[in-house]
């Protein structure tokens, strides 16, 4: 589905923290989660604000979409779900084979979880961008096999980029002074 950008309000000009927390906890049912997306999107975002459709990680281009699920996997690791998930994927490849090894094995169960993580991250990931998408605060469009296009599919990959307001408040660009007590 194409999402058009939502056109800046005149209150994006004055964008500070606050704010942006105040738009984000307005449109996202997980404003947290958001603005940890925003942030790492921000941090790996070129001069422009773009950021994909690749992220080059230990000198490996990995899709934008599974450099972010891979940057909040630690987040959930006290989680019940992942120890249940660790203990589900140890007896299912006890069924079908581990290695000998037990530092093999571990190696093993550590990689399968990793890909069902990222599996379910992507869901996560794709719903805060939404979010951040509808707050004004991020452009989303597909780059790929062919040509820029706005829809995904034949290859495309997503690009996200960040608006020039948050954009600048997230690189500290914009230092908002308080307001002296009256």
């Amino acid at each position: 589905m194409y999402q058009s950008p939502i056109q800046p309000s005149p209150r994006d000009a004055c964008l500070d923290m606050p704010a942006l927390l105040d738009v984000l906890a307005h449109c996202s049912s997980r404003p947290r989660y958001a603005f940890m997306v925003l942030n790492l999107i921000a941090k790996v975002a070129g001069p422009g604000g773009s950021a994909g459709p690749t992220v080059f990680q230990d000198g490996e281009a990995v899709s934008i979409r599974d450099w972010l699920c891979d940057a909040l996997l630690p987040m959930g690791h006290r989680e019940p779900r992942r120890a249940a998930l660790v203990a589900k994927v140890r007896e299912e490849l006890d069924r079908t084979g581990l290695p000998g090894d037990p530092q093999a094995a571990e190696r093993a169960i550590e990689l399968e979880v990793r890909l069902r993580l990222r599996a379910s991250g992507k869901t996560n990931v794709s719903r805060a961008v939404s979010d951040l998408v509808r707050a004004g605060l991020i452009v989303r469009h597909y780059q790929g096999y062919r040509v820029d296009h706005h829809n995904r599919g034949a290859q495309r990959q997503a690009v996200y980029t960040v608006t020039p307001a948050a954009w600048q408040l997230l690189r500290g660009e914009r230092v908002v002074e308080p307001r002296a007590a009256a």
